[in-house]
């Protein structure tokens, strides 16, 4: 048990280091250099370094201890000293890399800057570790008044860019802007994986053939839960099969398809999920040999 703990730790932290380097190669060879912004945290030492050409490793460390006292308070000690812990190598990684300029063209300097930084700190929320205290802010600020994380970070970088296009100019703004969003959606794709997985609940009538169907047209698993038809608490009941499955969100047309094609009034629940561990999935399937999978 205390070797397989240690092998996790040890792995945690060299995924930290790796994602470091990631983020302090995006910041030193595409956008530092350029004069390009990110968002929160990362961006306003980015924005005070350019005008008043302070060293950008120091502002980094000094813009972060509000954020990192604010988040003793609202987020677990252990994250707090993993992100002092990650906030410092990038600073570091960032003051003693010497990166010569990769590119001059400024919509690739945006899109590379931003998935290199994105990746940098989607690898590190993974690991229990920010590089940027903005999401920090938005966890307290939402624990305090119930506003959403996301509006609050949006909030934040309107501030932010608005500021860049007053006190730089518009043009650098809108490409901030870009660099932001590439940075976002990479760290989104890091953190929540790269399939995208959709939840289904189906209630139907002819829910045997709808099960069976799935199994073996669709090829995954499903969980069933028991439920009860009926109108009223004196109304006429019917037990039946409510149906549950996560699929691919390529797979999700095929799966209305088959419904259809079974029970055409059948009611459907779609959501979206995040992570998927454990149970049967597609690749599980022997559809040559047409293996009805056991109910689960």
């Amino acid at each position: 048990m205390k070797q397989k703990k240690s092998i996790k730790i040890i792995s945690e932290y060299v995924q930290l280091i790796f994602g470091i380097i990631l983020a302090s190669i995006g910041l030193k060879a595409f956008l530092l250099p350029n004069g390009f912004l990110d968002g929160g945290v990362t961006g306003i030492a980015l924005l005070v370094s350019s005008v008043l050409d302070i060293n950008i490793s120091l502002l980094l460390i000094l813009f972060s201890i509000p954020f990192l006292i604010l988040g003793f308070y609202t987020v677990s000690k252990r994250i707090v000293i993993k992100s002092i812990i990650s906030i410092l190598g990038l600073a570091l990684f960032i003051h003693f890399e010497n990166f010569s300029t990769i590119t001059e063209d400024k919509l690739l300097i945006s899109i590379f800057g931003g998935l290199f930084l994105g990746a940098g700190i989607g690898i590190s929320i993974r690991n229990g570790s920010v590089l940027d205290g903005s999401e920090i802010l938005g966890i307290y600020l939402n624990d305090k008044f119930g506003i959403s994380i996301g509006q609050i970070i949006l909030v934040f970088n309107v501030i932010l860019f608005s500021i860049t296009a007053l006190i730089l100019s518009a043009e650098i703004a809108l490409y901030s802007i870009l660099t932001y969003i590439v940075t976002a959606k990479v760290t989104d794709l890091i953190i929540e994986g790269f399939e995208d997985f959709i939840g289904v609940t189906i209630v139907s009538k002819k829910y045997e053939d709808v099960e069976i169907a799935i199994m073996q047209e669709l090829g995954t698993g499903m969980t069933l839960y028991k439920g009860t038809r009926g109108l009223g608490s004196s109304g006429k009941t019917e037990d039946f099969d409510i149906i549950h499955i996560i699929v691919n969100r390529i797979d999700i047309k095929k799966m209305y398809r088959i419904v259809d094609k079974i029970d055409p009034k059948a009611f459907i629940i779609e959501f979206d999920v995040n992570t998927v561990k454990g149970g049967v999935l597609r690749h599980y399937l022997d559809k040559k040999k047409s293996k009805i999978l056991p109910k689960v």
